[in-house]
């Protein structure tokens, strides 16, 4: 029996497949043409997973046009493009990067045998202070030749106006004389001790007493404040805003004025290339001489002068110990030194910022003997110092500990010579004091005023009473 067929019901059927089979090809054909998509790079596929590492498109061409002078002018470097920096390269503090001048042959003029000076005007760094932190100045100070300075059309002379007389700074004379022969590379100034000239003077030097001179003062007259000793023994001056410059023996002075200057002929040879020539130890009995008056100094030098006798021999001449050695005999007395002794105390009677005496510079390095220093403080003293030529009390933890390196160096030759391997690389020089001044009263002067010269010179930080290892620096110095 043929099964009964409903037209309707297949009817039916009919109308809901075609949908169906039209969507399923409409499928397959963009499934088609997605696929092939791909294959050929179309801008439209999907972007790859984010963690797959792909070559930018414009890699070549940003590399291309990125050529190492434009990463230089972008401050962009790399190690095969840019050769590695020169500490000299660096500009100064204001961002502009002064040319090196080529190394000049031959001593400069303030040194023995010297003839070289300076072979340019341009306008030489470390001239100030703040211009070179730390540095005396004084090597930079001695070239300095203004811009366009002509001796023979500088009509105008600087008058310096020494308010307290030429006093101590015998041999200088009066008039123009003394710069003339010192020839100073700047020498068109002029000495005067004639207070009636304050008003027209270029600067005036107040040297260790300031006393107001009450005249009007022209707004470009420099003030200059001059002391030689240490704030334990200077006036407390209680003017504000009155000295433009400072001359002091301490490095951060505007006029650097020690009492002397070791200078290298070479900065980069601090020993002798060629040996020591003689044994600084031979036929020395005697171990540690200190040549002393002044038995009550703040630092308590003496006391620990006591100490280290009790652990080394020390022979103190002079009113504060049991040896004599009068000062009319003085040549006598350093040839004793030099002969007999190891070490010598140079001692400072105040343990000040950069206070260094002729105690240790020609009592200790200009003989043959081994310096002990107390005084500034031990940067200062390497700064300013040749070399590995002294032993700084604050090298030890007492008076023993330096004794037992002063005996191990007693026993070793070799190792107490080591002190004298800076002789023979330089010289003490002639700082030519005025030579300073009149160039930097030629120069483009800073404005500036010491609000306050008492702070700046015996603030906090200044000095110690006792050892710097153990410095007592919240109080300034009344």
């Amino acid at each position: 029996m043929v099964p009964r067929v409903s037209l309707r019901r297949t009817f039916f059927y009919l109308v809901c497949a075609v949908p169906l089979v039209f969507l399923a090809l409409t499928l397959t054909q963009h499934q088609d043409q997605w696929a092939r998509s791909l294959l050929a790079g179309d801008a439209g596929a999907p972007s790859p997973p984010l963690n797959k590492l792909t070559r930018p498109a414009d890699r070549d061409a940003a590399e291309a046009e990125s050529t190492p002078e434009l990463r230089r002018s972008q401050g962009v470097a790399s190690a095969a493009a840019l050769p590695e920096e020169d500490p000299g390269d660096r500009g100064n503090e204001g961002g502009e990067v002064e040319e090196q001048e080529e190394e000049e042959e031959g001593k400069p003029w303030y040194m023995s045998g010297g003839t070289r000076r300076s072979s340019s005007s341009r306008r030489l760094l470390g001239l100030w202070p703040a211009e070179e932190p730390g540095s005396d100045r004084i090597a930079q100070q001695l070239m300095y030749v203004p811009e366009n300075y002509d001796p023979e059309k500088q009509v105008h002379l600087k008058k310096i106006l020494l308010y307290n007389g030429l006093g101590s700074w015998s041999p200088l004379k009066q008039g123009r004389e003394s710069f003339l022969q010192s020839q100073c590379p700047v020498d068109t100034c002029t000495i005067s001790t004639n207070k009636a000239e304050a008003q027209d003077a270029d600067a005036i030097l107040f040297k260790d007493h300031f006393v107001n001179p009450g005249h009007l003062r022209p707004g470009n007259q420099v003030w200059i404040l001059y002391f030689l000793e240490c704030p334990y023994h200077t006036q407390h001056v209680k003017h504000n805003d009155v000295f433009n410059w400072t001359a002091t023996y301490r490095r951060d002075s505007d006029l650097v004025a020690p009492y002397e200057k070791w200078a290298y002929y070479n900065d980069k040879v601090v020993e002798n290339p060629h040996g020591l020539d003689r044994n600084y130890a031979a036929n020395k009995t005697k171990k540690v001489a200190w040549f002393v008056s002044n038995c009550g100094a703040r630092n308590k030098r003496l006391q620990y002068a006591h100490e280290l006798q009790k652990h080394i021999q020390v022979d103190i001449y002079g009113s504060c110990g049991t040896k004599k050695c009068p000062r009319s005999s003085q040549g006598k007395c350093f040839d004793m030194l030099d002969k007999d002794y190891k070490f010598y105390l140079a001692f400072e009677n105040s343990n000040c910022k950069d206070y260094i005496t002729e105690k240790f510079y020609v009592n200790g390095l200009q003989r043959n003997v081994l310096p002990i220093v107390m005084g500034a403080r031990p940067e200062d003293y390497a700064r300013s110092a040749p070399k590995h030529s002294y032993i700084h009390v604050d090298e030890f933890e007492s008076p023993k500990h330096l004794a037992e390196y002063l005996h191990q160096l007693d026993r070793d030759d070799d190792l107490y010579n080591n002190y004298f391997r800076w002789k023979g690389t330089g010289e003490f020089i002639n700082t030519y004091f005025f030579c300073r001044m009149c160039a930097l009263l030629h120069a483009d002067i800073p404005v500036k005023w010491y609000r306050d010269v008492n702070d700046w010179w015996r603030g906090p930080g200044t000095c110690t009473a006792v050892s710097w290892r153990k410095p007592k620096l919240s109080e300034p110095i009344r």
